[in-house]
């Protein structure tokens, strides 16, 4: 399935087969097959944002078909968070699942008017943000860390720029989103919570194209176009700020600023094969005059080959490499601190669409870690700190997976599967060797825990494996489809061997990346999930009940030191957690005013017990409040078409507050107020809540090639105060402790100007 102006492979197409009652979807790649007996027949191919298209085919053998279609341009700047098959998607064994086109995205009004799908998958239900000034996301009562995001197959370990102000995906550049929230297929692990797949453009091998925008502290800009017409293709694609170049007008010393590149390419060998070549290179630098300079991005790289076996079996191999860079340069005390993590990918996907009851979906995956923890150093020449390493820390993750789409009748339909996993964490210098293997020493009469002193500084083993983990992920998605109307029910199991070690409620630069091993077991979900869809004549309803729980999930003690710290077990104890809730989602896609509502009612809790009867744990051993508990998240997101050149876009979101710790009492120690904080997570931040508007004025063309529109936005429109957070300190002139609250934004207007030709 193609873009008749651009030759760019279209996902999610629906095709179906007129009179038969018989249809299918293309997949990640374009591609589709449907089996039928000889005769005459129409199919008819539909996609959000393009024209149908209707072919009559005479099939008297097996026929391969490259089907275009051509893009309806009434439809180019809808913002619809939708599954692009509608017609036939209610009756799929997919739950959870939510997909975007790169053009949804464009239009929703954000902080310095840029769009984001970070900003935009947050208006879904079950997804909030970590927090005003944030990065990462929250699903379904999940950590951040629980998410795995994938860019053109390349894990990314941090998803924003400047702190969660953007997101590092240029949407120019993006061609379609999944969020699976449950019912993960099993072609996916390593994540508890959600899979974020995000693809990208493949590039125009018709013409050359550029389009960008021109916003008053960044912009982007992107060109694609042929190397050989109809045989391959290039994109590049960047993105700047820019506001640090008019503090150079001032005193001021502070910077902070981020820049990414999107770079593919794709060539046509045959009509049975094709070879892409994508990366991603982002940095972000912020600077504190005289106090501190922090560094951080992703790089990766993609080398990709789709292969038609036959025609009915397409494979996909990938070889993918990713490295997540981060550092920090403290002026005041001469420290200078670099960290990062590696992998390499390779991955060897298979469909095989037997028939249209059946299709089968298999594949294997082998990752390489390289972590690197922290290498410290002086920063000038006469600073305190000398040269050191932490030590690295390496493991292999394999599994292969094998996944049916069984079509049991025309209203009920099943995907089940299973994926294996292996998780190997490798010999490594200086882990430590502890007393009945208890990094963590319990002082009964303080009721409180200590690092516990290591019998020798080699673990005793002598093979070159450390830790193995063996794991079996069953998954089901049930679909029954009656009237317009469907039930459907899933249950995942998930492994995740990775960790993200934070005492912060949202992931931070410096937040360090852990694997599983002899001391971390790698934490295991169970998600059930039943859900309720009806389509009308113009509107859509979408209600799922889910509930989770998680076996081994890291918190740290009270006092951990968590900063380069080179035996990390020693401040962590595991526990479980839970989470459970309702997601109502109602959508109105047709007409001059489109809308859709969301709201969540939920609950995400922990419980982090003693190992064994006289300890206390955390919080008594006693549920507490995950730092991603919102019970109430409502977005109402509304479009407005005033005209064939105006339209406004308007949201509005609401969360309960964070949940957080205050200080309950103090007590004096050497003339000194020292608070004293009650249990874990028991306060919560004041409720957030903010609305944005956007208003897109489409100019006139001065010629058929040349598109432009203005695009003037207010991002928190009645000037909310929320609140990043709360300090308590000691006022100098009442000599009292007080709380502060700290807000990032206030209202903030923008101005965009977008163009293509």
């Amino acid at each position: 399935m193609l873009d008749s102006q651009s030759n760019e492979l279209i996902i999610g197409s629906s095709v179906i087969v007129e009179g038969l009652n018989i249809g299918t979807i293309t997949n990640s790649y374009g591609f589709f097959s449907i089996t039928i007996e000889e005769g005459n027949y129409n199919i008819r191919i539909q996609n959000l944002g393009f024209k149908d298209n209707t072919q009559n085919i005479n099939l008297n053998k097996n026929l391969i078909l490259n089907i275009f279609l051509t893009e309806e341009v009434e439809s180019l700047n809808e913002v619809i968070v939708v599954e692009n098959s509608e017609d036939i998607d209610i009756d799929l064994p997919v739950l959870s699942l939510n997909i975007l086109s790169g053009k949804t995205i464009r239009q929703t009004p954000v902080v310095f008017g840029e769009s984001d799908i970070l900003k935009t998958i947050q208006l879904l239900p079950g997804v909030s943000s970590a927090g005003e000034g944030a990065s990462g996301f929250n699903v379904r009562g999940g950590a951040a860390d629980q998410n795995l995001i994938l860019f053109d197959e390349a894990i990314i370990y941090n998803s924003s720029h400047l702190f969660g102000l953007f997101s590092v995906f240029n949407s120019d550049a993006i061609k379609e989103v999944k969020l699976f929230k449950g019912g993960i297929p099993s072609s996916y692990g390593g994540r508890l919570s959600s899979v974020l797949d995000v693809y990208q453009k493949d590039g125009n091998n018709q013409k050359t194209s550029i389009n960008g925008g021109i916003g008053a502290i960044s912009s982007r800009f992107l060109i694609e176009g042929p190397i050989q017409k109809n045989q391959s293709s290039f994109l590049v694609a960047s993105r700047g700020t820019y506001a640090h170049l008019f503090l150079k007008l001032t005193d001021i010393e502070n910077i902070a600023y981020f820049y990414d590149i999107n770079t593919k390419s794709n060539f046509v060998i045959d009509n049975r094969n094709k070879i892409f070549l994508s990366g991603y290179f982002g940095r972000d630098l912020f600077k504190l005059d005289g106090t501190f300079m922090n560094t951080y991005g992703n790089s990766t790289l993609n080398f990709r080959w789709n292969h038609l076996i036959n025609d009915k079996t397409f494979s996909n191999t990938s070889l993918i490499f990713s490295d997540y860079y981060y550092g920090l340069e403290l002026d005041f005390v001469g420290f200078d601190w670099k960290s990062g993590i590696k992998n390499l990918n390779l991955k060897f996907d298979l469909k095989n669409y037997y028939s249209n009851e059946f299709q089968f979906n298999y594949g294997l995956n082998f990752i390489y870690y390289d972590f690197n923890p922290g290498t410290i150093g002086p920063l000038t020449a006469d600073s305190g700190f000398n040269f050191s390493k932490l030590n690295k820390k390496f493991a292999f993750e394999n599994s292969t997976y094998f996944d049916v789409l069984h079509k049991i009748s025309n209203r009920l339909s099943m995907r089940y599967g299973i994926r294996i996993n292996q998780f190997l964490r490798l010999r490594q210098n200086g882990l430590q060797k502890y007393i009945d293997n208890n990094p963590l020493f319990y002082d009964i009469d303080l009721g409180i825990y200590d690092p516990a002193k290591p019998l020798a500084n080699n673990f005793d083993n002598n093979s070159s494996v450390f830790k193995t983990y063996n794991n079996i992920e069953p998954r089901i998605n049930i679909s029954y489809s009656f009237n317009n109307q469907s039930i459907k029910a899933s249950y995942n199991r998930l492994n995740q061997y990775l960790h993200l070690i934070s005492n912060t409620s949202s992931p931070t630069p410096l937040d360090i990346w852990v694997p599983s091993g002899p001391y971390i077991k790698p934490q295991k979900l169970d998600q059930f999930a039943f859900g309720y869809f009806k389509r009308m004549k113009k509107l859509k309803i979408e209600t799922e009940i889910f509930y989770k729980k998680i076996k081994n999930r890291l918190d740290y003690i009270d006092g951990a030191d968590l900063v380069a710290n080179d035996n990390i077990e020693t401040v962590i104890l595991a526990g479980k957690s839970r989470a459970y809730g309702i997601e109502f989602l109602l959508k109105k896609s047709d007409g001059r005013h489109k809308f859709w509502l969301a709201y969540t009612l939920s609950k995400s809790e922990q419980k982090t017990a003693g190992r064994n009867s006289s300890e206390n744990g955390i919080n008594m051993s006693e549920w507490y409040n995950t730092p991603y508990d919102k019970p109430h998240d409502i977005s109402i997101n509304s479009e407005y078409r005033i005209n064939k050149k105006l339209k406004i876009v308007g949201n509005f979101i609401f969360q309960t507050g964070q949940p957080t710790n205050y200080p309950n009492s103090q007590y004096t120690y050497m003339n000194l107020n020292v608070p004293n904080y009650g249990k874990r997570n028991s306060q919560r931040l004041p409720n957030y809540h903010r609305m944005d508007v956007n208003l897109t004025l489409n100019t006139e063309k001065k010629n058929k090639k040349v598109e432009s529109s203005w695009v003037f936005g207010i991002y928190n429109l009645y000037n909310r105060d929320n609140a990043s957070s709360i300090i308590f300190r000691r006022n100098n002139e009442t000599l009292k402790n007080e709380a502060v609250q700290i807000s990032i934004f206030g209202i903030v207007p923008s101005v965009t100007y977008n163009f293509k030709f």
